[in-house]
């Protein structure tokens, strides 16, 4: 993006500027030579950057004779009347054809065209000429519009009950949807990711960092709820229930697995016949034999023997003779989570919410886990996912998570992404994309480099907006997108088109540098957003109103300047908050946080916005956050649980005068949706 601001280096240092020649080679292989920083100036991406992302691109431009030759082929590419491996066009409208075409439509049937024609229905078709046989994605124009309703946004690890062991679980999720929704009049649940990891020490903790986004998480599994504990005599129900472990100060995520490893292994022989019968497709074939090889190889198949890394070889085929009844029993565990996420979400819809269980999306998987092993061609495997350097970053962030090759996608009719959106909106009625930007462009980092030293690789919008879209629709499911931080204009602007929600943060949708203008006001925020006061990656509510946020990163050495200018920083933010709630017009006791937080609830009931969430570490008063960006061990990241139970928490008087502006000012509506 151009601008009209100094011109810097990603590294803070000048930068060694790609020739014309390499400057046009990224841009026809979608790699960015530069881009707008935090600040509005325009970051050069160094030379070598440059020729490292194109290298794991299989683009060789490590000579100026590499590069003209590269250059050369993709020119010839570009000027090509053949058309792109997928095809995407908006419902209602056509596309030209280079010549005859037969369109093979998703039903079956066929129709010789000289062009895409405008009446074709939503789908993944076909258009087939005498060189070329590619996809056809015909998507929707827009999504359908969002309830207007509230409810909450949980970290579902943090709930707890009589009923579950030592965390929240999938029990835990179907109570709070039917009791939000009866109890409170709630009308929507946004949960974090609960996507596989692999099944040994050190469980991954992050619901961020899954091991595959196709497949659900085990450790949420309430086992009283399954068939087998049911079918089970009260000898074995004895020995399971004497498993459960204590809910500590902290969550103890790897003793929970043990002990729900150790108890699902005693139903396993127990579970009903139909379930014996059960058979799965080759995708969870493959998901459940990688389970059963890291059992004793470990959770990382690039670790493995050599003869297991490859899942086509010879020795992974006789594993699945020798371990067919360990891979059976993995695939058993994805069934009991399906049928108890399809719970939960029953009970959402019954309690008449007129949105539901939104699931969320993580960027991407662990490099080391089944979606990489079995379907490794589709991804960059050395390269990892992050971010520039930015105010609050300056290294950058990397995330070690590793991309998908832009060109795969394509050449696959974006068959990886619709089986990632499948997945989660099998059980829900929304989906929440976190760092949805990435469906446009992705901040590579090559081996070897720092966090600051990457480049964007851009990916085609129009098909992976459109997937999303399209396989949502079908799901009947409101879609979510993460925008917050450094995003282009053109992805919010798009999603807001499109009918897709936005993400509006009360801490980021204030100017605090001119408090009372009229865009601070909720009233003027986006309607196709989800607005909220707080995320898992900020500081809780009460937490920020007690500068509990530097606080800890004093503790911890974290910040980036004297630790006085931090609470001097801190006071003037939450005097800003205040201003807020008298122009407003909210009452509150600027002397009791309880209060202040009330009034922040009654602000974000105004906003225009479609949805409005809450948390309930903000109305029962919790101080840490959830996940402390930039800390690993040196906080406990994702397993702090709810101070109170669920019993406490629909009984605390305090969480009922924090919700009471939600549910006046957004009444739900009951919109049953079909059980």
């Amino acid at each position: 993006m151009a601008s009209s601001g100094p011109v810097r280096n990603a590294g803070g240092v000048s930068p060694q500027l790609p020739s014309p020649d390499l400057s046009e080679l990224a841009t026809l292989h979608g790699v960015g030579v530069s881009y707008e920083g935090s600040d509005r100036s325009q970051v050069h991406v160094d030379a070598p950057v440059v020729v490292a992302v194109l290298k794991m691109l299989g683009v060789d431009a490590s000579t100026p004779e590499a590069v003209t030759s590269a250059l050369a082929e993709a020119r010839r590419a570009a000027d090509t009347t053949d058309l792109p491996p997928t095809v995407v066009v908006v419902e209602g409208s056509g596309r030209e054809l280079p010549g005859p075409a037969r369109l093979v439509l998703e039903d079956g049937t066929t129709r010789e065209v000289g062009s895409v024609p405008d009446d074709l229905p939503l789908g993944y078709h076909r258009i087939v000429t005498d060189t070329q046989d590619v996809t056809l994605l015909v998507v929707p124009e827009r999504m359908p519009d969002v309830p207007r309703t509230w409810g909450w946004m949980l970290q579902l690890y943090a709930l707890h009950s009589t009923h579950s062991w030592g965390m929240g679980d999938f029990g835990d999720l179907a109570e709070m949807a039917r009791r939000a929704g009866r109890e409170q009049g709630a009308g929507v649940l946004l949960v974090n990711p609960v996507q596989a990891v692999s099944p040994t020490h050190p469980i991954q903790r992050s619901p961020y960092s899954p091991s595959s986004r196709r497949f659900a998480n085990p450790l949420y599994l309430r086992l009283a709820d399954t068939a087998a504990y049911a079918a089970a005599g009260d000898d074995v129900r004895a020995q399971v229930d004497a498993l459960a472990p204590e809910l500590g100060e902290l969550i103890d995520h790897d003793a929970v697995w043990d002990a729900k490893l150790a108890a699902l292994d005693i139903l396993w022989p127990h579970r009903p016949e139909e379930e014996r019968r059960s058979t799965h497709d080759a995708e969870l074939e493959a998901f459940a034999t990688f389970s059963a090889i890291a059992e004793r190889h470990g959770g990382d198949w690039r670790d493995w023997p050599a003869s297991l890394q490859d899942p086509t070889s010879e020795a992974v085929r006789q594993v699945q003779v020798d371990l067919a009844d360990r891979i059976a029993f993995h695939a058993w565990l994805q069934l009991l989570c399906r049928e108890q996420l399809d719970a939960a979400r029953d009970e959402a819809r019954a309690a008449g919410m007129p949105v539901g269980i939104v699931h969320d999306l993580p960027v991407g998987v662990s490099a080391g886990g089944p979606d990489t092993w079995s379907h490794r061609d589709d991804f960059a495997p050395v390269v990892r996912v992050g971010c520039p350097a930015d105010a609050f970053n300056e290294l950058g962030q990397d995330w070690g998570l590793p991309p998908w090759k832009p060109q795969a996608l394509a050449e696959s009719g974006y068959a990886p992404f619709r089986d990632v959106v499948r997945s989660v909106l099998r059980h829900a009625d929304g989906i929440r994309v976190d760092h949805i930007a990435g469906l446009w462009r992705l901040w590579w980092i090559p081996p070897g480099e720092p966090a600051h030293r990457g480049a964007y690789v851009h990916y085609d919008p129009d098909a992976m907006v459109g997937v999303l879209m399209l396989e949502a629709q079908r799901a009947g499911a409101i879609v979510v997108g993460e925008d917050l931080g450094t995003v282009e204009d053109v992805v919010t602007e798009t999603m807001h088109r499109r009918g897709i929600l936005s993400s509006a943060v009360l801490w980021f949708e204030r100017d605090w540098d001119a408090p009372g203008q009229p865009h601070d006001r909720p009233a003027d925020w986006p309607v196709e957003a989800m607005a909220s006061i707080t995320t898992h990656d900020l500081p809780t509510a009460s937490g920020w109103l007690n500068a509990e946020h530097v606080r800890l990163r004093a503790s911890l050495d974290l910040l980036d300047g004297p630790e006085d200018e931090a609470y001097a920083k801190a006071a003037d933010d939450k005097a800003a908050l205040l201003d807020l709630l008298r122009a407003e017009q909210v009452p509150f006791d600027e002397d009791d946080t309880a209060s202040i937080v009330v009034g922040l609830h009654a602000v974000i009931a105004r906003a225009a916005s479609s949805l409005v969430l809450s948390s309930p570490s903000d109305v029962v008063g919790e101080l840490r956050q959830p996940n402390l960006p930039g800390t690993v061990d040196e906080y406990p990241n994702w397993r702090i649980p709810l101070p109170v139970d669920l019993d406490a928490f629909f009984a605390d008087d305090g969480v009922q005068r924090a919700i009471e502006p939600l549910r006046t000012a957004r009444a739900a509506v009951s919109l049953s949706k079909p059980v």
